[in-house]
C-alpha cells in the first residue's frame, strides 16, 4: 500500500532552525521595523509641522489623520498578504517573493514619501509604506509556524520581538541622524531593503507544488479570513487575549506625555517620556529572549501569558495609585518585564492554535489585527474617559482591569498546556 506524503510546505515542522537561520529572520523583521518607526517617530511629524499651515488643519490633526489613514490600510493588508504568500506556488517558495517585493517596495514608498509636496501626496505615501511593508511582515511571520518545531518557536519569537524593539530603536536613530526628512526617509529605505537581504539570499524557502494549491475561488478566499470562534475557540480566544493586553498596553502609551505634565507636573515631561521609554526597553528587551526560552524548555506557554499579562496589570494599576515620578519609573520598568516575556511566548502560543498549515499566512494575518486594532481603539476609549469619567487615574485602572482579563482568559485555551 502506497502511502500518500503531505509536501514539506504543509507539514508540521521537526528539524530545529539554527542560529543563522533565526539572526538573519530577525534581522529582516528588524528591518521591515525600521522603515515603519523612522516614519512614525520622526519624520511624518516633521513633515506634518511643515504642511499643516496651508492645510487649514492643525499639525496634531493633520499628523493623526495620515497615521490613521496607515493603520487602516495595515489592518486590511497584513491578512490579504498572508493569504496571498499561503497560495504562491514561485521557485523560490511561498514566502520569500513576498518579503523581496514587500520590502523593495516600502523602500520606493519611502522615497515616495520623502518627495511629498502636501497633505495629500504625504497620506498617500505613508499609505503605500504601511501596504508593502505589511506584505513583507506578513511573509516574515509565517516563515516561523513554517520553518520552526513547536518547542523552539518561544526562543524564536523572542529573538523577533528583540528586533522588533531594536528596529524601532535603530529607525528612530536613522531619522534623527540623517540631517534631514528627505535624507531620513533615505537611511530608512537602504536599511529596509539590506536588512532582508542575509535572509532571501541565504536560505531556500519551501515551495508550494502547483497541484496542492486549492482551486481559485473568490468566495471561498474571502470567506477564509473569518475565523469562526465556535469551529475554532483556542484561536478565538487567543486572539481576544492578544487584543485585550495589547488595548491595556496601548492606553498606558497614549497619554504619557500628558499624564507626566498635567497628573505628576514633571519639570521635563519630553525628558520623561524619554527616560521611561528607555527604562520600558531596557527590561523589554531583557526578558523578552529569556521568557521564551523558558517556556521552550518547560514546554509550557499559558503559565507564561498569564502570569505576564497579570504583572502588566500589577504596573498599570500602579500609575493610578502611586502618582509619583519614582512610581511610573517603577511601572515602565514593570510593564517591561511582563510585555518581554509576554511578546515572545504569545506569539509560539498563536503558532501553536493554527487551524491548518495551507493558511498560515492567513490565519497569522488575522492575528496580527489583534495588534493593530488597540491602536485605533485606545484613543476612542481613552478621550471620554480622561476628560468625562475621572481622569488619568480611572484610565490606568481600566487598562489594568482590561489586562487582568485579557491574562485570565488564556485559561479557556484547551488545546495548549
Amino acid at each position: 500500500m502506497t502511502t500518500v506524503r503531505a509536501p514539506a510546505a504543509l507539514t508540521e515542522p521537526a528539524e530545529p532552525v539554527g542560529r543563522g537561520w533565526t539572526a538573519a529572520l530577525s534581522l529582516a523583521n528588524g528591518a521591515i521595523w525600521v522603515g515603519w518607526f523612522g516614519p512614525l517617530q520622526i519624520l511624518l511629524a516633521s513633515q506634518a509641522k511643515d504642511f499643516a499651515p496651508g492645510s487649514g488643519t492643525s499639525k496634531e490633526s493633520l499628523l493623526a489623520w495620515v497615521t490613521g489613514a496607515g493603520a487602516v490600510v495595515s489592518l486590511l493588508a497584513n491578512p490579504l498578504f498572508g493569504a496571498l504568500s499561503d497560495r504562491t506556488t514561485a521557485r523560490r517558495g511561498r514566502r520569500t517573493p513576498w518579503i523581496v517585493a514587500g520590502s523593495g517596495g516600502g523602500a520606493l514608498a519611502l522615497l515616495l514619501l520623502a518627495g511629498a509636496d502636501g497633505p495629500w501626496t504625504m497620506a498617500l505615501g505613508w499609505c503605500l509604506v504601511q501596504l508593502t511593508l505589511n506584505a513583507a511582515f506578513a511573509a516574515v511571520t509565517a516563515a516561523v509556524p513554517d520553518r520552526v518545531p513547536r518547542l523552539q518557536r518561544g526562543a524564536v519569537g523572542g529573538w523577533l520581538g528583540a528586533a522588533q524593539i531594536l528596529g524601532v530603536v535603530a529607525g528612530t536613530g536613522l531619522a534623527t541622524a540623517a540631517g534631514g526628512i528627505g535624507a531620513g526617509y533615505a537611511a530608512c529605505a537602504v536599511f529596509t531593503v539590506v536588512g532582508v537581504l542575509p535572509y532571501v539570499l541565504a536560505y531556500e524557502d519551501l515551495r508550494l507544488a502547483a497541484e496542492d494549491r486549492p482551486a481559485w475561488s473568490w468566495r471561498s478566499f474571502l470567506a477564509g479570513f473569518w475565523l469562526s470562534p465556535r469551529r475554532h475557540p483556542d484561536l478565538g480566544w487567543a486572539w481576544l487575549t492578544r487584543f485585550l493586553i495589547n488595548l491595556s498596553n496601548s492606553l498606558v502609551l497614549l497619554y504619557l506625555l500628558y499624564y507626566l505634565r498635567d497628573r505628576l507636573h514633571h519639570a521635563d515631561p519630553d525628558q520623561g517620556v524619554l527616560v521611561l521609554t528607555a527604562v520600558n526597553s531596557l527590561t523589554l528587551v531583557a526578558t523578552v529572549v529569556f521568557g521564551g526560552i523558558w517556556s521552550d524548555r518547560v514546554g509550557r506557554r499559558k503559565p507564561f501569558v498569564v502570569w505576564s499579562g497579570v504583572l502588566m496589570a500589577v504596573a498599570t494599576a500602579a500609575l493610578a495609585g502611586w502618582q509619583t515620578w519614582p512610581g511610573a519609573i517603577v511601572a515602565a520598568a514593570v510593564l517591561g518585564i511582563g510585555f518581554g516575556v509576554f511578546t515572545s511566548v504569545d506569539f509560539a502560543l498563536m503558532t501553536d492554535v493554527l487551524p491548518t498549515a495551507l493558511d498560515r499566512g492567513k490565519d497569522l494575518g488575522v492575528i496580527n489585527v489583534a495588534n493593530a486594532l488597540p491602536q485605533v481603539a485606545a484613543p476612542a476609549l481613552a478621550a471620554p474617559i480622561v476628560t468625562y469619567l475621572g481622569g488619568y487615574r480611572v484610565l490606568y485602572l481600566v487598562a489594568a482591569v482590561i489586562g487582568l482579563a485579557g491574562a485570565v482568559l488564556v485559561g479557556r485555551i484547551r488545546g495548549v498546556d
